[in-house]
């Protein structure tokens, strides 16, 4: 892998600033990613800067990386370890990356490279003389099926011979590059083979199932659409043949919804019954006390998060001791309000909280062998 350096100080700008455009674009960007993860969006805003001024300078490195809050030999890293990243000025009009790797070099990348030689400059990555055109040989580009290729800012330009390539040299270099188009520079769709499609060029129809086979014959026999037939016979069909047909269907809902009706209020009492707290003023609610000037942190109890605190907290329950000393039925009671039915006893709540109750963290790391969360 090559050496990657930023350019010479003398061609370094002292400074760097996004566009107002830009910089709403950054900000907008950095937003998309988690707290604690903005660092993830140097890649974009890299690549934001260079379409800006062409090519990424230590100011611009330097300026990304505060606004990630990144160490400044972070975003270096990333930034000479792509080789989509310019570290020093290149063609104001275009920069050509030809594919040097081994597809392309046996479809003739070297001539190509030969081309850029005679055409821009004997050197890669030296812009021509008016600062309007440069080169450089890059790895695998991804199409070895259309080689040899290049790439020309975000462009690919495939199945490239030398003449091709001049004349797309000479129309970036006039200011019309838009003129080409993108994509395999011969008579051909993408990645499709030469000459056209070879094979899977009849349309094959897949013969039917036995089973639609049979569903088609039911649905004949009864009339009714195919969707509806081959369907298992039901207890309601014993008791009543007349099979269900879009006629009938209406009726038949009506009559489900009443018979769902009917057994709703007593599945909806149990529902009710099942989710409902128990009482505040229940014996078996474990007793509060009044907050103490530093409460524990119950969070270190593994189970009770944020929420759960600041609910025992409303109950009166600020230290480990307390939890520590709750029997079975305060636990079931606590369970229940919570509705984690379960919870406490799984989680082990009351040994844990005793362990730091008795010794704090490192006792619990003896008994546990793991910190408190």
């Amino acid at each position: 892998m090559s050496v990657r350096r930023l350019a010479e100080e003398n061609v370094q700008p002292a400074s760097f600033a996004f566009s107002a455009e830009n910089a709403a674009w950054a900000e907008a960007t950095i937003r998309k990613y988690p707290p604690g993860r903005q660092q993830s969006a140097v890649i974009p805003l890299l690549m934001r800067a260079q379409e800006q001024d062409g090519w990424v300078t230590r100011a611009c490195i330097e300026a990304v990386a505060d606004m990630l809050d990144m160490a400044y030999i972070r975003v270096l890293e990333v930034a000479t370890f792509y080789t989509q990243f310019q570290l020093k000025p290149v063609g104001t009009r275009a920069h050509i990356q030809v594919c040097g790797t081994t597809p392309c070099m046996l479809r003739g990348s070297e001539e190509l490279i030969s081309l850029c030689k005679r055409k821009i400059h004997p050197e890669p990555l030296h812009t021509n003389d008016s600062g309007t055109l440069s080169w450089e040989e890059v790895e695998c580009q991804g199409a070895c099926v259309n080689a040899p290729m290049v790439i020309i800012f975000k462009d690919a330009y495939e199945d490239l011979t030398p003449p091709q390539l001049e004349y797309i040299i000479d129309r970036f270099e006039a200011g019309k590059g838009a003129d080409v188009k993108p994509g395999p520079q011969i008579d051909r769709h993408f990645s499709a083979p030469f000459g056209g499609v070879t094979t899977l060029t009849e349309e094959i129809v897949p013969p039917k199932s036995q089973l639609a086979v049979e569903q088609e014959a039911a649905a004949d026999a009864v009339s009714i659409p195919p969707s509806n037939a081959g369907r298992a016979k039901t207890d309601a069909d014993e008791t009543n043949p007349t099979l269900k047909t879009p006629a009938t269907a209406p009726a038949a809902a009506a009559e489900n919804a009443r018979a769902a009706e009917a057994q709703a209020p007593s599945g909806t009492a149990d529902a009710e019954k099942a989710s409902a707290k128990p009482s505040l003023d229940d014996p078996n609610r474990p007793k509060s006390v009044d907050k103490p000037e530093k409460p524990d942190d119950l969070k270190m109890i593994s189970g009770v998060g944020p929420k759960i605190e600041g609910t025992l907290h409303e109950l009166g329950i600020f230290t480990f001791a307390q939890i520590a000393g709750w029997q079975k039925a305060e636990c079931d009671w606590v369970d229940g309000y919570l509705n984690f039915r379960g919870r406490i006893e799984r989680d082990d709540w009351v040994h844990q909280a005793k362990v730091l109750a008795e010794g704090g963290e490192e006792e619990y790391i003896k008994v546990f062998g793991k910190k408190p969360r």
